[in-house]
Parts: structure tokens; sequence; C-alpha cells
């Protein structure tokens, strides 16, 4: 399904990337886990098309993404939730969402998107507490709920969670990650970055390990969660 081939990125002088290479099948949660600097959301920007690499390709269902704008790639089906939310602060919850489905808009699709508006409700039913709210003032756990079920409002075939647990209460993280993987078993396909390498790795199909831009490890997540190496480093 997405294919990155021997990808490298710099801002500036400085490498972010080096020859990185991943695939990821349909239907697979994928994780990237590393620590800060390791070029996890660098990327999850390449992917994206917000930043452009200085060399290699990615494929994306056999089509060559490289030379798309972001607003082409999420035509695609690629949605990601970005570090730190995002949300529209001034906008409603149900403002946020009805955005989310904005590249879906259409009268045959009104009555699919009333559907996965009720869905999200379901997956996240605070959400349905604060429809009439401002985002800004929703806590940080709220707010990622909200960036979450505003990306899946658009229907991704890829979706991209940029630290969905980052600075979150130890129940909303539950949350989060229950939410994860529900989705798994609902069959999307999702693309993990995330620090808390424990957690990632326990809901994940396979995993890839970032250092200095570089793939320092891969392979099936049950088996990094047994590997020396990764237990040092990242396990505790």
């Amino acid at each position: 399904m997405l294919e990155i081939s021997n990808i490298s990125a710099h801002y500036g002088g400085v490498r972010a990337l080096a020859d990185v290479s991943i695939k990821q099948d349909e239907g697979e949660i994928l994780a990237l886990i590393g620590g800060n600097g390791a070029g996890k959301t660098t990327l999850l920007n390449l992917i994206s098309g917000i930043i452009k690499p200085s060399r290699g390709n990615i494929i994306f269902r056999g089509k060559d993404i490289l030379s798309l704008p972001p607003e082409k790639i999420v035509e695609l089906g690629i949605i990601q939730v970005p570090e730190s939310r995002h949300v529209f602060g001034p906008l409603t919850v149900r403002e946020n969402l009805e955005l989310g489905a904005y590249r879906r808009r259409g009268k045959q699709n009104k009555e699919k998107i009333r559907d996965d508006f009720k869905n999200i409700l379901q997956l996240f039913p605070i959400l349905e507490k604060r429809l009439k709210q401002r985002a800004e003032t929703l806590s940080g756990g709220e707010q990622q709920m909200l960036a979450i079920g505003r990306a899946l409002m658009g229907r991704p075939n890829l979706l991209l969670l940029d630290e969905p647990s980052l600075g979150l209460a130890p129940l909303v993280v539950k949350e989060i990650i229950f939410v994860i993987e529900k989705l798994r078993k609902e069959g999307t396909t999702i693309l993990l970055v995330e620090q808390n390498a424990k957690a990632a790795l326990k809901i994940s199909d396979r995993a890839y390990v970032l250092e200095t831009g570089r793939i320092r490890v891969q392979g099936k997540a049950s088996d990094l969660m047994e590997n020396e190496a990764v237990k040092k480093a990242y396990l505790g």
C-alpha cells in the first residue's frame, strides 16, 4: 500500500532522515518509535507533502506522490493527525468534525457523512456533549479525540497519527489506545508515531525504530518487544 524508498531529508544543512525505506500493507498498524529528533514527524510530513525530500521515492497504491501538493495527497485519502492536535480553536466541535468531511461534500455523500458523524460520537461520547462548545475550550484529551474524529470524517485510506498520547493523562491515553485498537479491527490502515514505545508495540503489527534519521531495527512488533536493545532503550 505504502512504499518509501531511500528517503533523505534536510532542514537547511542539517540531515533529518538518511536513506529510510519503509513498507506498509493495507489494514496494518505500523509503528515508528524513537526519541526526540529521530525523524519520525519529518517522515509523516514527507508522506503528507508538507515538506519535500532531498532524495528518494514515496509510492502510495502504485502512485508516485512526491510531486503532489498536500491537498492532492489528502484527496488520495492520506490524512494526518498532527502532533499537538491543531484543532480549529474558534470553531465548535461540530464545525471541526464537519470540516473533516470537506473533500467528501456532495449530495451523494450526505447520508454517509451523517452516518460517519454518528459513528465518531459513538467512538468519543464526550464529544457529543461538547458539540456546541468551541474547540479551544476543550481539555487536551478532548482536543486529541476531536483531532482524530475530524481525520476519520475524511474516511482515510491511510491514517497518520503523530504522538496521539503526548501530554495526556493515563486514563485518556488508555481511551485513545482503545480507539486505535478498534479502528484496527475495522480495517483502518494506521501509521503510528509514538514515543510511548510499549503502548505502540502492543497495538501494532510491525514497527521500525528510528534513531538520528536512520532505521536501526525493524520487524514484528511482538519481536521488538523482546529485543534486548529495544527493551533497554525504549521499554524501561
